[in-house]
């Protein structure tokens, strides 16, 4: 009996010496990540945008390989990918680390893991300042929250946004995707305008009162003790545009300075300075 024991043992010693060397030489397999659409998030829900709006957003923010495109909370990586296809650098920022490494693996699939990256990180937190172009799709209220920064951009650069829109803010432009888009068709173009809004004084005593909400401007014209209200004032980026009276400006804000065209009761040019005190406007006939 002690025998026939000691045999067993050896025996049964002997098969879970096999078994372990069985599961080393065999590692267990690890299913792809497959995320889920109305799966939570940090921030929002995953909810995959058409790739047929992708598409009409991109063309809507008219992106070229000169353009840094980003995305906060990237999902999947198809906004950035779509973007890289167009020659564009872009970069998307996504919380979930398992998105990020789905975006990765699709960004090598379609042959632009050179031009698409993507980082895991909380959108709130991201540095978006060399961004020229933002693609998104976000809830307003993650909007709103993100609208300082995006006002912060240079001017010109350009806010894409799928289905939702900014409050307080008018959009430059609208479009919607024909085809298969289900319910997300439509999309808000957003160029974040040069900050003007002050008081700008004349060489000869006079002072341009401007009020700036988003892209539109309001103000008046004060000169020899009479205030003239500004119409049909307006920002597209870098470009400024308003009417005094029968006159209208049309011009280019860069940085502190201002330059542009009289058309109207006046023509000739005018320029505009800012310095200590306020900024300076002054224009020739």
């Amino acid at each position: 009996m002690n025998v026939s024991r000691s045999v067993s043992r050896l025996f049964l010693a002997a098969c879970f010496v096999s078994l372990a060397a069985i599961a080393q030489q065999t590692p267990e397999t690890k299913e792809p990540y497959e995320p889920i659409e109305g799966q939570a998030g940090k921030d929002v829900v995953w909810v995959p945008t058409p790739l047929v709006l992708v598409e009409k957003m991109l063309d809507m923010a008219r992106v070229t390989p000169r353009d840094f495109v980003m995305d906060l909370g990237s999902g999947d990586g198809r906004n950035i990918i779509a973007a890289a296809k167009r020659g564009a650098r872009a970069l998307g920022v996504e919380y979930n680390p398992d998105m990020v490494e789905l975006s990765r693996r699709n960004a090598a699939r379609e042959g632009v893991a050179d031009k698409a990256q993507f980082v895991q990180g909380d959108m709130y937190e991201a540095d978006i300042s060399q961004a020229t172009v933002l693609a998104l799709f976000l809830l307003t209220e993650n909007l709103n929250r993100l609208a300082p920064k995006f006002l912060a951009l240079k001017p010109g650069s350009r806010i894409v946004v799928n289905g939702f829109e900014i409050d307080d803010w008018k959009f430059d432009e609208t479009g919607r995707a024909e085809g298969d888009c289900m319910s997300w068709c439509t999309a808000y173009l957003y160029i974040v305008p040069a900050r003007v809004e002050g008081t700008w004084r004349l060489p000869q005593g006079g002072r341009l009162k401007l009020e700036q909400k988003f892209q539109e401007l309001t103000g008046t014209l004060t000169a020899g003790g009479t205030s003239t209200p500004i119409t049909n004032g307006r920002l597209r980026g870098e470009q400024i545009r308003f009417t005094v009276g029968g006159t209208e400006y049309t011009g280019r804000v860069d940085g502190d300075t201002m330059s542009g065209d009289l058309k109207g009761s006046a023509t000739g040019a005018w320029t505009a300075t800012r310095k200590t005190g306020g900024p300076r406007l002054s224009r020739a006939h």
